[in-house]
């Protein structure tokens, strides 16, 4: 491996390619993982087999954040074998798996701790598996309609173009009476995804936060502008539409920040999008895990953790996270919740957590 792979830059906004490509021998049974090793070779990337995901060792790197950044441009083709569904509480009842692990380096992401030390991309060419296990959900809880949240473990959007899953999901979904499919990207790569047979069964939702949030904790991602106008396409395309301010980060000028972004939002959307409209507002939450992983592959990090300014609040299995006091969440939530109202009022507020 060159010093080069090392030194180069993290990537922009330029879509995503990998500098390694992994494939499990059993992946190459099927044709999405044919597709995608045609593409790798078409590209020019450097390609290898394993027998399974858990067997890659040793990536290339002289440091343990050499080899984070590297990992994090390596990317796995396999089977996703595992087809019992997450639940996805607040956003769905259902958590659907088309891939795993993400191309872009937020400070704050939740991925730094659930991908531990194996942090490259996977994505699954089963796809008719994952959806005949999507069936089986939708059936045993109808009539009533059951919603799939396809970005718990990645951002689909950012892997559209090596994968086609998304695409595959989304007209899927828009056949069924009672299922549904939501996801959230901070990618602006959204024209594959355009003329899909949605049906109006999907809701597409942008991650958007104010500037300086993704000035200094959202490297490798789109740009807010980025984002947005990619929200436009995706209204008048048809699709229903929703924003995910995550996370709302308590820092100088806040206020002015997040009345900003809605200003901006306002401004800049197309009639289309206003129609159906939702936002979910999620605060900065950290464990202490979280917290010893991030300083270690961010060392400069203006990420604030201090655990003596934060609320510990108690999750499943006896865990908890470090939360905003209740007076700063409150103050969080009822200032941006009045700025969305202000600049949407028929927009619906979905949760603040």
């Amino acid at each position: 491996m060159s010093t080069e792979l090392l030194t180069r830059p993290i990537p922009g906004t330029t879509i995503f390619v990998p500098e390694l490509v992994y494939f499990e021998p059993d992946a190459l049974k099927y044709p999405k993982g044919k597709q995608i090793y045609q593409w790798a070779e078409q590209e020019g990337l450097e390609i290898h087999m394993t027998t399974s995901h858990n067997q890659i060792r040793d990536l290339p790197g002289e440091t343990e954040l050499d080899k984070y950044r590297i990992a994090k441009r390596t990317l796995v083709v396999g089977l996703r074998k595992t087809l019992k569904f997450e639940t996805s509480k607040p956003s769905a009842e259902y958590a659907i798996p088309i891939a795993t692990g993400c191309m872009g380096h937020c400070h704050y992401c939740y991925l730094q701790t659930t991908m531990g030390a194996k942090p490259y991309i996977r994505v699954y060419v089963n796809i008719d598996d994952i959806l005949e296990a999507a069936t089986r959900y939708i059936e045993e809880r109808e009539p009533e309609i059951t919603r799939f949240e396809a970005a718990c473990t990645s951002d689909p959007v950012g892997l559209e173009h090596i994968s086609g899953s998304l695409k595959q999901l989304i007209e899927f979904m828009g056949e069924q009476e009672h299922g549904r499919l939501r996801f959230v990207t901070k990618y602006h790569h959204v024209e594959p995804l355009l003329d899909a047979k949605h049906n109006k069964h999907t809701r597409f939702r942008f991650s958007v936060n104010a500037d300086y949030v993704i000035k200094n904790f959202e490297p490798g991602t789109s740009r807010f502008h980025e984002r947005i106008e990619a929200a436009g396409k995706v209204a008048k395309a048809g699709y229903p539409l929703g924003f995910i301010i995550a996370p709302i980060i308590w820092h100088e000028g806040w206020e002015e920040g997040y009345a900003t972004l809605l200003e901006k939002l306002h401004n800049t959307l197309p009639a289309e999008a206003t129609q159906d409209l939702t936002f979910e507002m999620i605060q900065h939450r950290f464990t202490k895990t979280a917290k010893n992983i991030i300083e270690k592959r961010y060392p400069k990090t203006k990420l604030e953790m201090d655990e003596e300014k934060r609320k510990y609040k108690w999750g499943k299995y006896g865990k908890g996270k470090y939360v905003y006091k209740d007076e700063q969440a409150i103050a969080l939530r009822e200032f941006i919740t009045e700025q969305i109202f202000e600049k949407f009022p028929q927009a619906k507020i979905e949760y603040f957590t």
